[in-house]
């Protein structure tokens, strides 16, 4: 089964934020990544929100956790860390029967 993250971030200081979004390419690559969603329009249908919304594919569950306790990424997010507020999940996808 793929993995997924999928997170919610409010971002307090763009410019910082940036060289976080540099640093998790390494990590990123390195665990085979594919951004689904990276910000974009969104209607909040029910619930709450942050101002920005990302869904990455990796291509298993345990390549989305591993990508999470490298030392590559935790470096990565120790560039985000007082920066960012973030909620998110590690996921594994669903491939089993479909409605319809």
């Amino acid at each position: 089964m793929k993995g997924y993250w999928i997170g919610r971030v409010d971002v307090s200081n763009p410019d910082a934020y940036q060289n976080y979004v540099k640093a998790n390419a390494v990590p990123f690559a390195k665990y085979g990544a594919r951004f689904l969603v990276r910000g974009g329009a969104y209607r909040v249908a029910e619930g709450e929100a942050r101002a920005r919304n990302v869904v990455i594919e990796f291509p298993s569950y345990q390549a989305a956790l591993e990508c999470w306790d490298s030392p590559e990424y935790q470096a990565a997010k120790a560039e985000r860390d007082g920066h960012a507020v973030a909620d998110i999940i590690i996921i594994e996808g669903y491939e089993g029967p479909q409605p319809g």
